[in-house]
């Protein structure tokens, strides 16, 4: 059964909205309607499906009466199926909608990825994961600038980072943390074998300003260098990289993308911060229930994700056993059915966890 008083809650506050954003007061003030707006907006969805809801639930019991009419039960008797489908679909997209929204979805997100095992093979797989995040950010019209990058000798990354930001960016990308495999024969291969390497990507929320991090000057080390660009060469003469070193926590972070060392020094704050913040979510994370835990672990932290298999032109994700045959297509960005699939499992799980809509709140 759905929350109906808390539904008509969340409709008188709706109805309070639309009164508000048309009163001159709140139309002069620019930053109050723009936080209305923001807040019908986030719960429009929601009255949207409600609404449609009840005029099928009124549909429905039309039909119920006519069962007693002998000209119209026949009639009745071939729609009540359908209405009783749609009934179920509205039920299941509102308790989806009633779900407390996650603050970090609408962040932009620090992009990480990292060559692991399989050597050479395995720097030349972190390209390709990056160029594939790349694409995807291209076809959903996101920025992507990068903030640093380590080349490994024979071509690919040894590590690559960049901050990608837009319209809802972490809510897209979170569940591409975590250990990706491919399974290919090298093309320095002889033989024709099929080697296994692996590369790890890490997606973390960047920070808000609001965020409470607290970030010392004194724990910091901050050293500054000369940019280098690719196969060493300098991309100018000014010593504009930053590499700035968290003393309690060891993490060091490295900027080197802009020629003002400012600017460097600015986006290597931003992706320390949301580091720092990632740790603190860990800690937390820790404490609470083992199912919880599990949930998110599963969700966003495990290892080998994911195997990108080249002879078979396979993908398979092994969080939530989906086999795709389109490798050639998700390698160039086409990500929507893999990311779709693990955010309605995601759904799922919390929808499981929260026992339903009354555990959470738009």
């Amino acid at each position: 059964m759905l929350p109906l008083e808390k539904l008509e809650t969340v409709a008188k506050r709706y109805r309070e909205l639309e009164g508000l954003l048309c009163s001159p007061d709140v139309i002069n003030d620019v930053p109050r309607a723009r936080k209305l707006n923001e807040e019908r907006a986030h719960i429009e969805p929601l009255m949207a499906a409600f609404e449609q809801y009840r005029r099928v639930e009124r549909e429905l019991l039309e039909h119920q009466e006519a069962l007693g009419d002998p000209e119209l039960r026949a009639l009745a008797e071939a729609e009540l199926p359908s209405l009783r489908g749609k009934i179920g679909e509205l039920e299941d997209a509102i308790r989806l909608l009633l779900l407390p929204a996650d603050p970090r979805d609408k962040r932009n997100v620090i992009l990480e990825v990292r060559a692991g095992e399989g050597g050479e093979e395995a720097a030349l797989f972190a390209a390709e994961l990056f160029r594939m995040y790349a694409r995807y950010a291209e076809s959903k019209g996101w920025k992507v600038e990068l903030t640093d990058m380590s080349e490994a000798a024979a071509g690919g990354y040894k590590e690559v980072n960049a901050i990608v930001s837009g319209g809802e960016v972490f809510s897209r990308l979170r569940f591409e943390g975590g250990v990706h495999r491919v399974q290919r024969v090298p093309a320095t291969e002889a033989q024709g074998r099929i080697h296994t390497s692996t590369a790890s990507v890490a997606v973390l929320p960047e920070a808000d300003d609001i965020d409470d991090v607290a970030i010392e000057e004194k724990d910091l080390k901050i050293d500054i260098a000369a940019s280098g660009g690719p196969g060493g060469q300098g991309v100018n003469t000014t010593n504009s990289a930053v590499q700035i070193r968290h003393i309690p926590t060891g993490i060091i972070v490295k900027c080197q993308d802009e020629r003002s060392q400012l600017k460097n020094k600015a986006k290597a704050m931003k992706v320390l911060k949301s580091r720092l913040l990632a740790m603190e979510r860990e800690k937390q994370e820790a404490a609470i229930s083992a199912e919880r835990r599990g949930m998110v672990g599963n969700a966003e932290r495990s290892q080998k994700v994911r195997t990108y298999n080249f002879p078979q032109n396979r993908v398979t994700d092994h969080r939530i056993g989906l086999t795709l045959h389109k490798l050639d297509r998700i390698v160039e960005g086409d990500l929507d059915e893999l990311i779709s699939a693990l955010r309605t499992h995601h759904q799922a799980e919390l929808l499981r966890l929260e026992g339903g809509a009354d555990g959470g709140a738009p």
